[in-house]
């Protein structure tokens, strides 16, 4: 017989294997003796009390053999002499999973990805980290595994509708992502963790029959009669194409300038700006868990805030408990931040990003640029930024009550920024609504979690690649852009996704759609 029940139980319980099973027989009314297995099913973290509680959802065997029902596995056809050939440009998730879900369906993949695979790209990183030189096509947005893979790994989403999320994640763990991501409320794989699997996504691919070429920047295509005929990239080549799946990501600016060059539609998105803070991970453990020492059954405690300060939204992004704060630029003379954590989340410090929504009245001041108008606000942001840091990536910085009350900072604290951070007023940085949105958003913060609103806390400039300032339409029905039959905007870059899990569902749903029309012709 097998059982499901809810538990609530404290986290030193949850730790426990005994505990629970003892648990989860008291529930079902029986002896422990007769459970042979427990399976979890659902756990979320539950820290709102003084008592800090995990919410637990369990298969429970009682008096049969503890025999789990096995995860979905993706089985890959040999496509290598498939009648249909689709051309990916992208190797993020939406990229990848797109060309998963094409050989799944019979149509081989092309995946064209600008940057380099994920060892050779890691060069690149450190020279950002080293020597604050960017490589425009190598850096933490651009190469195999898109922003996601040197971004931490969160795989939460709100997405529920748009895909399966437990096929996604079943789907990591078979090329290599931990087990726990498919049951853990909040599942996170870690930088860490992310090379392995994307590299044995990219050989599943190429085994099936697909290919993945690095280095193969789409610089143009042809449109004939209202269809993508080809596809030209930097070196040269030319590859046709019965499809093209456009899953660039939020960052490749250069293909937002193609598309309007060429008279394609696009549109200005709402998007999000502001800086990233961080804090000591001890200081935010003990205004979340109300303890002097996290105790060691407890994961770093996380945080996710949001206030309205004269109808602007203000918010955390990509909170990063036990995290390290990245250069994100795409781009010499711009200075950009994202955080990320390792699998263990054991650095002493928590990031998260805090931003402001910026809308289409925000931007007039660059009307001139249509629907690159908040391309041209976000980028002039990330320039000043650079201005203010002085150079080689350093950025500009505050601490938390010294932002608050206009006042450049003496000193600052430690940061884990590794290109260094320089004491400067960000009245110079960010828009005039963003700053004062920032201003009263953290002293409101500080009232949700002790010790939040403090000098302890420093703020860097600049987050504002939170998600894509431009849409790239699509038919609801057809999920193609409106003048071309068979260009399919995919995922974050054209506004339809944000994170790993949302885009590799969007990636699966416009390779779904484009097998239907190709086989059904």
């Amino acid at each position: 017989m097998q059982q499901e029940v809810h538990l609530r139980i404290r986290p030193s319980e949850a730790a426990d294997d005994n505990s629970l099973r003892r648990l989860a027989a008291e529930a079902c009314a029986v002896q422990p003796t007769q459970v042979s297995g427990v399976q979890v099913l659902r756990r979320s973290l539950d820290a709102r009390g003084r008592q800090a509680w995990y919410q637990v959802k369990l298969q429970v065997f009682i008096d049969e053999p503890f025999h789990p029902a096995p995860p979905y596995k993706l089985q890959l056809p040999d496509v290598t002499a498939a009648a249909r050939q689709a051309v990916v440009v992208g190797a993020g998730p939406a990229g990848l999973f797109a060309a998963l879900r094409l050989i799944e369906l019979g149509i081989r993949p092309i995946v064209l990805e600008r940057g380099k695979d994920v060892r050779a790209r890691r060069r690149d990183l450190a020279a950002m980290n080293k020597e604050g030189i960017v490589n425009p096509e190598s850096n933490y947005c651009f190469g195999e595994g898109g922003a996601g893979t040197y971004s931490d790994g969160k795989l939460y989403t709100r997405s529920t509708k748009r895909g399966d999320v437990q096929r996604i994640l079943d789907i990591l763990v078979q090329y290599g992502a931990d087990e726990r991501i498919r049951y853990e409320a909040h599942p996170h794989i870690g930088t860490n963790k992310l090379p392995h699997i994307i590299t044995a996504i990219r050989d599943a691919i190429n085994e099936a029959g697909g290919q993945v070429l690095f280095e193969k920047k789409l610089t143009d295509f042809t449109v004939e009669k209202g269809r993508l005929t080809r596809v030209h990239t930097a070196d040269g080549d030319t590859l046709p194409a019965d499809a093209v799946v456009l899953a660039t990501g939020h960052s490749a600016r250069d293909i937002f300038h193609l598309l309007h060059d060429k008279g394609l539609a696009i549109e200005f998105k709402p998007f999000a700006l502001g800086v990233r803070i961080e804090h000591p991970q001890a200081l935010i453990d003990q205004g979340q868990y109300h303890c002097d020492l996290r105790p060691e059954w407890l994961p770093p405690a996380a945080y996710s805030l949001v206030q309205q300060v004269d109808g602007k939204g203000v918010f955390s992004f990509c909170m990063c408990p036990g995290g390290i704060i990245a250069p994100a630029a795409t781009a010499p003379g711009e200075v950009v931040v994202n955080g990320w954590s390792p699998s263990k989340r054991n650095n002493p410090y928590a990031n998260s990003g805090i931003v402001v929504n910026v809308e289409d009245k925000d931007v007039t001041k660059y009307s001139k640029q249509g629907p690159l108008a908040g391309l041209a606000f976000q980028q002039e942001v990330e320039q000043k930024a650079f201005a203010a840091g002085g150079g080689k990536l350093v950025a500009p910085a505050q601490r938390v009550v010294d932002f608050a009350l206009n006042k450049t900072s003496v000193d600052l604290p430690d940061c884990s920024y590794l290109p260094g951070i320089h004491s400067a007023d960000l009245r110079s940085v960010l828009p005039t609504f963003v700053h004062t949105a920032l201003q009263q958003a953290f002293r409101e913060f500080g009232k949700k979690i002790r010790g939040y609103y403090s000098n302890d806390a420093v703020v860097v400039a600049t987050e504002s690649r939170t998600s894509s300032p431009v849409r790239i339409p699509r038919g609801n029905d057809t999920l193609a852009h409106p003048q071309v039959e068979n260009l399919y905007p995919c995922a974050e870059g054209a506004g339809y996704a944000g994170g790993i899990v949302s885009a590799a569902m969007d990636g699966e749903r416009v390779a779904t759609q484009i097998a239907a029309v190709l086989q059904g012709k």
